[in-house]
C-alpha cells in the first residue's frame, strides 16, 4: 500500500521529514476494522510527533489521526460494522496512523461518516471534537441539552485560541449543546469572522489584556463572569488571566504542554485545572473506550440534521509527502484557520 512516513525525527524543510513509500497491507484481528482510507485531517499532534518520536529500527512511522474511509474488512469479534460502512474516526497514537491506503482501527473509538459531508468534509472532525467533547462535558462538566431546546445558564465559556481545529468544534458544540455564553479569542480579521460564523457570541483579542477586554464586556452587562475555560494554546501565557477571571470554583481545560505553570495560584478560589488528552482512553485500553464511538455517532447525527457544520477550513489535494509537508508547515506556523484536509492518493 501507499503511504507517508518518516524513520527520525527533522525539520519539515527536510525532504526525509516525511516521505512517500510502499508497505505491507495490514490485517484485521479481534475487534479491528481494516479501513481503506480515502480522506484524512491533519492536526498539530501530528507535528508533535514528527518532532519527538522517531520510528523502530528498520521500519517507517506513519502519522495521522484523522480519517474518513470505508470498511473492506473486519476482525472475528467485531459487532458494530461490516464491509462497505463509510466510517470516519481519529484512532490510537500507539499505532500505525492515517497516512497510508489502508490502516487498521479499533471499532470501539470509530463512528459512521455524517452522510450529509463529502470525505474530505468529515476528515476534518475526529479528533477535534473527541477533544471539545471530552473538554466540554467530561473536564468542564458543562450541563448537555436538547439542539433546539437550549435553556440559557450562567456559564460563561472563554474558549483561548477559538479559530483553531478544537476551538472551530468547541464552539458548535458549546452553543447546540449547552446553554452557555460563549467568549471566544481570535486577532486576525479572518479568524475573527470565522469563529462568529461558529457562533461564538463575543469575540475578543488574544494579542491584548485579556482581562481589560472581559473586564470590560462585564461591566457593560454584556456577560456575567467567566465560570469556565478552554485553553487550546499558550496556557502558561494566559494561566494568570485565567485566575483573576474566573469565578470561585470555576474551571480550566487544557489541550497544550507550557513547560511550567504554577497550578498552586488556584487554590484561593478553588479553581480546577483539567487536561484533556483524546487518546487516553484508546492508550489505556480504558473500559469505557467505547463512549467515543457513541460521541462519534451522535455528532454524525447532530450534522446530518444542521446542527453542526464541517470545520475543514483548507484542502491541499492528495495524500503524498510534498502536500502533508506543507500542512504540517502551516500549522507550525499557527496561522491555520479551522482544519487542514487532504483527500485520496495517486
Amino acid at each position: 500500500m501507499k503511504a507517508v512516513g518518516y524513520t527520525e525525527s527533522l525539520p519539515i524543510d527536510d525532504p526525509k521529514s516525511l516521505q512517500d513509500v510502499e508497505l505491507p497491507n495490514p490485517v484485521a484481528e479481534g475487534r479491528d476494522l481494516l479501513v481503506r482510507v480515502r480522506a484524512i485531517g491533519v492536526n498539530p499532534v501530528d507535528c508533535k510527533v514528527r518532532k519527538r518520536a522517531a520510528a523502530e529500527a528498520g521500519q517507517f512511522k506513519i502519522l495521522g489521526w484523522d480519517a474518513v474511509g470505508e470498511v473492506i474488512a473486519t476482525g472475528e469479534d467485531v459487532s458494530l460494522f461490516k464491509p462497505g460502512d463509510e466510517v470516519y474516526y481519529a484512532g490510537d497514537v500507539t499505532r500505525q496512523g492515517s497516512n497510508a491506503e489502508y490502516q487498521i482501527v479499533d471499532e470501539r473509538i470509530v463512528g459512521r461518516k455524517p452522510a450529509s459531508l463529502s470525505d474530505a468534509e468529515a476528515a476534518a472532525l475526529p479528533l477535534t471534537t473527541i477533544t471539545a467533547w471530552e473538554m466540554l462535558f467530561d473536564h468542564l462538566g458543562l450541563d448537555q441539552q436538547q439542539p433546539e431546546k437550549i435553556s440559557p445558564t450562567e456559564d460563561v465559556i472563554l474558549v483561548v485560541g477559538a479559530a483553531g481545529g478544537v476551538g472551530s468544534i468547541l464552539i458548535q458544540l458549546a452553543k447546540k449543546l449547552t446553554g452557555a455564553t460563549v467568549v471566544a479569542t481570535a486577532s486576525r480579521l479572518e479568524s475573527r469572522q470565522w469563529v462568529e460564523s461558529l457562533g461564538a457570541d463575543f469575540v475578543i483579542n488574544h494579542r491584548e489584556s485579556l482581562q481589560k477586554q472581559i473586564d470590560q464586556l462585564v461591566s457593560d452587562n454584556k456577560i456575567s463572569p467567566i465560570t469556565h475555560v478552554a485553553s487550546l494554546n499558550a496556557t502558561e501565557q494566559y494561566f494568570d488571566d485565567y485566575v483573576a477571571l474566573l469565578k470561585p470554583f470555576g474551571k480550566i481545560a487544557m489541550i497544550d504542554d507550557p513547560n511550567t505553570l504554577d497550578v498552586m495560584k488556584i487554590k484561593p478560589k478553588s479553581l480546577s485545572l483539567h487536561i484533556e488528552f483524546m487518546f487516553a482512553r484508546s492508550m489505556h485500553s480504558a473500559d469505557d473506550v467505547q463512549v467515543q464511538h457513541d460521541l462519534l455517532e451522535k455528532v454524525a447525527s447532530l450534522v446530518d440534521e444542521g446542527h453542526i457544520r464541517t470545520t475543514a477550513g483548507k484542502n491541499l489535494g492528495l495524500i503524498n509527502s510534498g502536500n502533508l509537508r506543507s500542512a504540517h508547515a502551516e500549522l507550525e506556523g499557527g496561522t491555520a484557520i479551522g482544519k487542514i484536509v487532504l483527500e485520496g492518493f495517486e
